[in-house]
């Protein structure tokens, strides 16, 4: 190996690890749910690996055509932009800022920004798979984006309300927020959840 293609190769790696080390930092992002025991709140790393042990344990739910492992690929990249602009709940004020324009476009500059860290491929590559999540249009897609809505559900029930109660959630907002997004990519498993999910509310 000549010393150009070793420095370029040092260079790869340089940039690799800078990616690795700035992901680090998903694990610092405080998130709006608590976990399942409400003693609390999850960070954005945990939610994340969650996530792709949903899409393992949950995978005959998914529907036709859909590759388990893009789906993990995606769970696990899907955050990332929380490094820069955090957890913004769905159900917060009124679920106006969740997929605001405003919201849309600093998680599309803390995108350039963190996939840019890595060489040119491998960050084009990982860019590609976000934007295929934030989407939801392929089947891959919209089965990580029920499983990303579903989780957050199972703790605030475990937690006896969890952010629900922060945000004075009500089943019908809940309905509205999460459901459908759920009901489109695995329709039992929002069955399953949505009647506790029904329970839980009725009993408050």
């Amino acid at each position: 190996m000549n010393v150009n293609a070793k420095h370029a190769d040092e260079r790869r790696l340089d940039a690799q690890f800078a990616f690795l080390l700035e992901a680090d930092r998903l694990k610092q992002v405080i998130r709006a749910t608590t976990l399942a025991d409400g003693s609390r709140h999850e960070n954005s790393g945990e939610h994340s690996w969650h996530l792709a042990l949903y899409a393992l344990a949950l995978a005959d739910q998914a529907g036709p055509g859909v590759s388990i492992d893009r789906v993990i690929r995606m769970l696990i990249l899907h955050d990332l932009v929380e490094i820069d602009v955090g957890d913004v709940p769905i159900h917060s004020a009124n679920g106006t800022a969740h997929g605001s324009a405003q919201v849309t476009a600093a998680e599309a500059k803390a995108a350039d920004r963190i996939f840019g860290l890595l060489p040119t491929d491998i960050g084009a590559d990982l860019r590609a798979l976000w934007e295929e999540f934030e989407a939801a249009e392929t089947p891959d897609a919209v089965f990580a984006k029920a499983l990303d809505r579903v989780q957050p559900v199972l703790h605030n029930i475990a937690a006896g309300g969890g952010s629900w109660k922060d945000y004075n959630v009500t089943f019908d907002q809940l309905d509205a927020r999460v459901g459908q997004k759920v009901a489109r990519g695995a329709p039992a498993v929002w069955t399953y959840v949505r009647k506790r999910a029904r329970g839980f509310f009725d009993q408050l």
